[in-house]
């Protein structure tokens, strides 16, 4: 616990190091500002719940630093639980560290997204996995009028939470995700958006699960139990699981509504399929930022 204290301070305070080496005086373009996001998604696998706490630090109008918390409140479903009636599960996940970079022109708007996590998550509650972690993200966009077509491409070596899917698991091996879609304004302040995603492993994976605590054997090798509905993600059956790339593997896609009150708040209510883990998923997400 002390361990997982001293890396969430420093995660927090590596920007006002930077800015301390790095601050010049009249540079109006640096600054802080603070962002919380409250979101979640429900599905016949449980419910997830996630609210992330984030710490940012301006350098430029293309350069930001930022770091943050995220606590999870994850349930399994009542169709799948062996204990009768499930309880929501709380705790801090791990803490991360950004670096985004963004420029637009008349041709293509591009942003590109670094962020790597400390494994202060609570491993027996599949908050973590027990190993730092990378994703680098990089979108495509071009508006046209009220359409804003966009595609993202990532690495990354754990399968990462994205807007629409907060994860019912953690996981830990090497993945490329992809994103592809569009943004529609209808109104002002109001967009309405969908998008296909994939993911795809290579190598080993481990699948820790966020929902399913109790089964006969904590830690599996190899194929996932099926029981039920075939194709059924590993993390409803298992609580620990080790095995080759398709057990990470998933594509499938999303489509939102976006109601904007301030230009610093949001609103968003959307659906969700995971054809790979054959989930159904109604999500939502609320957050707002204060600050430069």
């Amino acid at each position: 616990m002390k361990r997982a204290k001293w890396i969430c301070a420093l995660v927090l305070l590596l920007p006002a190091v930077l800015q301390a080496q790095a601050a010049a005086p009249g540079d109006e373009e640096r600054g802080w500002s603070f962002a919380q996001r409250f979101q979640g998604n429900t599905n016949s696998a449980g419910v997830i719940l996630k609210t992330n706490s984030t710490l940012f630090y301006q350098f430029t109008q293309h350069v930001e630093m930022y770091g943050g918390v995220p606590v999870y409140f994850a349930r399994e479903s009542s169709a799948n639980s062996t204990t009768g009636s499930p309880k929501f599960m709380n705790g801090v996940g791990n803490v991360f560290t950004g670096l985004s970079f963004s420029t637009s022109s008349p041709t293509v708007n591009f942003s590109s997204d670094l962020v790597a996590t400390a494994p202060t998550g609570d491993k027996d509650r599949g908050f973590s996995t027990g190993h730092v972690t990378v994703d680098w993200t990089n979108t495509f966009s071009r508006s046209f009028e009220s359409i804003t077509p966009f595609a993202s491409v990532g690495l990354a070596n754990t399968v990462s939470d994205t807007a629409f899917f907060v994860r019912p698991f953690s996981s830990n091996g090497a993945v490329a995700h992809f994103e592809g879609g569009a943004l529609l304004g209808v109104m002002p302040r109001t967009e309405v958006g969908g998008s296909a995603y994939a993911v795809r492993a290579s190598g080993d994976q481990r699948i820790v699960s966020k929902i399913r605590r109790q089964q006969a054997t904590s830690t599996t090798t190899g194929r996932p139990t099926t029981v039920g509905r075939q194709d059924k993600g590993v993390f409803e059956t298992q609580t620990d699981v080790t095995g080759s790339a398709a057990i990470a593997n998933d594509h499938g896609f999303s489509t939102w509504f976006t109601l904007r009150p301030s230009a610093t708040s949001d609103i968003q209510i959307g659906y969700s399929r995971s054809v790979s883990y054959q989930l159904d998923s109604l999500f939502f997400g609320i957050g707002f930022r204060v600050g430069r």
